[in-house]
């Protein structure tokens, strides 16, 4: 499977009346498209997936792969307890989906057998890339053996540990080879893509694509004066509130003109006047972007 690019994690929308905003779910990402993502994520960390149902979760892949029409691969967003993984993963497929971003799971944390188990049987199903954050850290050699799994194709690192995520890299490279792709997946990735390209990662997550693809695709060309200007900026707005890395994306979008309604609990929607800061950073953002 070909991923190049800045990969697109859209926001869920939600309505008035607190359910799935399908259409407006489906312009967001048309909007996104014409912008050439590598790849569309839906209902994953950015599309606060631990806040969907699974009806939720199979109706937000559905209507991505719907809108995609094949231009550029989909992937789901499956994870904590078993059986809810199971039951994601089986209606990914069915939707037509080409992958799914495996989360951690919940609360359980058991030895790397069971870990490994758990991969297995959601890899099964369909092709997988392995989030690596919170509790789920695993050594390089521990990569290397979900990296033998079949179904198993990638490795999305949150951590932000430069030693293990080059050691891991290292190690898959000479254990399993070229294939297996690596991914930044820190909050912001552009902030730290000098420090991951450096090891020989290329792709990342852009939280900005999903609000201001402009800007996110500069970057991507070499705007660099963007990671002092918009980026480290929009990274400080970011850590003033747990959960802004969710709840200022949706923001954006708002913003950008797409009412995709609030974010649910327990994340919070952002303050009106952090909103104003997110407002004057795009602003300044995108003229330095069109400048560029």
């Amino acid at each position: 499977m070909n991923l190049s690019g800045v990969l697109f994690f859209p926001v869920t929308p939600f309505d008035p009346d607190h359910g799935l905003a399908e259409e407006v779910l489906a312009e967001h990402i048309r909007r996104g498209l014409r912008h050439r993502p590598g790849a569309v994520f839906a209902a994953c960390g950015t599309g606060e997936f631990p806040a969907l149902s699974e009806a939720e979760h199979a109706t937000a892949v559905r209507v991505a792969v719907e809108t995609t029409a094949g231009q550029v691969p989909v992937f789901a967003g499956a994870g904590g307890p078993l059986g809810a993984a199971l039951s994601q993963a089986r209606a990914a497929r069915e939707a037509g989906a080409d992958g799914l971003l495996l989360m951690p799971p919940y609360l359980a944390k058991g030895p790397n057998e069971g870990f490994t188990a758990y991969v297995r049987a959601v890899a099964a199903i369909l092709p997988v890339i392995i989030y690596q954050r919170d509790a789920v850290a695993p050594t390089p050699e521990q990569v290397v053996e979900l990296a033998r799994i079949p179904g198993v194709i990638g490795l999305k690192d949150g951590l932000g540990d430069i030693d293990l995520i080059q050691r891991t890299i290292l190690a898959v490279r000479r254990e399993i080879g070229e294939e297996f792709r690596f991914f930044n997946g820190l909050p912001t990735a552009e902030l730290t893509m000098g420090a991951y390209r450096g090891i020989g990662v290329e792709l990342y997550s852009s939280a900005v694509f999903a609000f201001a693809p402009e800007i996110a695709t500069a970057f991507l060309n070499g705007a660099d004066h963007l990671l002092t200007e918009f980026y480290e900026p929009l990274v400080r707005l970011r850590s003033k509130v747990p959960g802004y890395a969710v709840s200022l994306v949706k923001a954006g979008v708002r913003l950008g003109g797409l009412d995709a309604g609030p974010v649910r609990p327990p994340l919070v929607d952002a303050s009106p006047e952090h909103v104003a800061e997110l407002k004057a950073l795009i602003e300044h953002g995108r003229s330095l972007a069109g400048a560029s």
